[in-house]
């Protein structure tokens, strides 16, 4: 594929706003996980939340959009001086060349939640209650198109954990049809009861913190965060790209509902569509991102995939025990701490690593690596065998 710059990011999770609060905690190892405490949920575990999302407020002619995620979705927006690169974008390419294409797994859900919470004796949910705008997966969209004024292609991905990769896709083959000149991609995944107890009831989410590639790793850790890049035909004259988008590959398991291929095959084969796309060789790549959620099957699976790919000594970390699992916002989120990894030669180490797992045979990182970074491979697995993989450049 024909690269693609990415001229500007920001990302929000349990970890701060904007690329310098990331890049700080990333390169401190700090851990963004506390204990499980959100509305009534009564469960053990631990959580990834966004600080800060009670207290903002919509502006006026976008208040019809208030939910938790919508607000997480804002908050991210307002880092980096995102808004005013988007606008810059709409200058020069028009409003209606300019795509807002979007992953998310739950969306608003927690508004219907806290509707059926307070329905009246008829079982009639309150009247200000607005699903299209709140808990619809495609209010999302909507929301930020509306907040940027873009008028171009808009729809939203949900495909489980890799929703916010497979929009680079979607990006990347409308810029090659000559449909847009630029997109903002990414995605937001804020924190409901669906998902805590839905994990629970899976045995997913567990009381112990998420330990990807632990010998005792037992579940996830749920988190919330919130990721847009904005992607352009070419950049403007001067300006330098963070990265360049070279290759994405997306295949399909249809294994299990829940659970991943065991071998990892096609998650494997989604991982060397994005070479062929980069046009590069596993040598090439000098760190993966991986999807590594911490539960005993998805770890495994992944680990096999990449060796099967990669061999056992290309130097690969999970940051799910920084930031929680940020599920359909997952992809867009790791996509940013990727192109961090380029920016500034971070490889960032694991955390939460008690006792290595000797069954499981990559080269882990436990500790950060400090070393150039040219290109990065960042995997993003979904529920049912939803699999993506990304390749980012400095190039």
């Amino acid at each position: 594929m024909t690269p693609l710059p990415i001229t500007h990011a920001t990302l929000t999770t349990a970890l701060g706003a904007g690329l310098s609060a990331h890049l700080e905690a990333l390169g401190d190892q700090r851990c963004g996980l506390t204990a499980c405490s959100f509305d009534d949920v009564d469960l053990p575990g631990w959580i990834g939340r966004a600080a800060g999302l009670e207290d903002v407020t919509l502006p006026a002619a976008l208040r019809e959009y208030d939910c938790r995620n919508n607000r997480l979705a804002w908050l991210a927006l307002q880092q980096d001086g995102f808004v005013q690169a988007v606008q810059a974008a709409r200058t020069r390419w028009g409003a209606h060349r300019v795509a807002v294409l979007l992953g998310t797994s739950t969306s608003g859900i927690l508004e219907t939640e806290r509707a059926y919470a307070h329905r009246d004796e008829a079982g009639a949910l309150p009247a200000a209650f607005r699903y299209e705008k709140t808990h619809s997966t495609a209010s999302l969209a909507r929301f930020v198109a509306e907040a940027l004024a873009l008028t171009g292609p808009s729809w939203v991905v949900s495909t489980a954990c890799s929703s916010s990769a497979k929009v680079f896709g979607d990006a990347a083959r409308l810029i090659d049809a000559g449909w847009i000149d630029a997109a903002i991609v990414g995605g937001v995944d804020s924190l409901c009861l669906t998902t805590l107890y839905g994990f629970h009831s899976l045995q997913l989410f567990t009381a112990d913190i998420c330990r990807p590639w632990d010998a005792q790793r037992m579940g996830v850790s749920l988190g919330e965060g919130a990721a847009f890049s904005l992607l352009q035909r070419e950049p403007a004259a001067g300006q330098a790209p963070l990265a360049r988008l070279l290759g994405v590959g997306e295949s399909s398991d249809a294994h299990h509902m829940s659970s991943p291929h065991p071998e990892g095959e096609l998650a494997a084969a989604a991982m060397r569509q994005a070479l062929a796309g980069a046009g590069l060789a596993p040598e090439q790549i000098d760190y993966i991102n991986l999807h590594g959620t911490g539960t005993p099957s998805n770890d495994a699976a992944e680990d096999r995939a990449v060796q099967s790919v990669f061999g056992r000594e290309l130097p690969c970390s999970s940051t799910k025990g920084a930031t929680g699992h940020t599920l359909g916002a997952a992809g867009g989120v790791e996509a940013v701490i990727s192109m961090l990894a380029l920016r500034h030669g971070l490889m960032p180490g694991g955390l939460n690593v008690r006792e290595r797992d000797p069954t499981l045979g990559v080269n882990y990182l436990q500790a950060n690596r400090q070393q150039p970074v040219r290109h990065v491979l960042t995997n993003s697995f979904g529920f049912g065998g939803s699999n993506a993989s990304l390749v980012l450049g400095k190039e």
